[in-house]
């Protein structure tokens, strides 16, 4: 799997020792809100070895996100076919202390021209109610294309209207 680096970060694989801060973030309710629940340790270990495995089959996926050599979370794409159709998604998550210094659009800004060298069209989507989400969307260029229940049945309903962006 590739580095990337910006200007203030580098987006690098996975190591061992993320899995601590990785499950801090995820057992965190504000980076939370906008999913069903907090991830237990367990339930974030899990995700790690679903991050793995997709790299593992396609070379490339969600990569962790240092900021001056801290793990900050994860930025990168993975396939879904949340909406009916596949697709390579853009997503990202980072720790609360990293919000509002623009790292996510910057980080999320390298993630899509990796991606889209390497297919047509990249998407992006998230809760309707996720504006902070919805907005790094915009500022990385992707168009809003509406929006779409998300097929897991066991969502609550706030949760169930996702928006859906795409690449130019």
């Amino acid at each position: 799997m590739d580095e990337l680096r910006t200007a203030r970060l580098r987006l690098r694989p996975w190591r061992e020792e993320d899995l601590e801060p990785f499950a801090a973030l995820n057992a965190d309710p504000v980076v939370m809100e906008h999913f069903p629940a907090v991830l237990s340790r367990s339930g974030s270990n899990a995700l790690a070895m679903r991050i793995r495995k997709h790299v593992d089959e396609h070379g490339y996926g969600l990569w962790a996100v240092d900021v001056d050599d801290v793990f900050a979370g994860f930025t990168g794409l993975m396939w879904s076919d949340v909406t009916g159709v596949p697709a390579l998604e853009v997503g990202w998550r980072l720790s609360q202390r990293f919000w509002g210094r623009g790292l996510a659009t910057e980080a999320a800004t390298a993630a899509l021209a990796y991606g889209l060298e390497r297919e047509p069209r990249v998407v992006s989507f998230t809760a309707a109610g996720n504006e902070r989400s919805w907005r790094v969307m915009e500022r990385i260029g992707m168009r809003r294309e509406g929006e779409f229940d998300h097929p897991r049945a066991d969502l609550p309903d706030r949760l169930r209207r996702h928006v859906l962006y795409a690449s130019p």
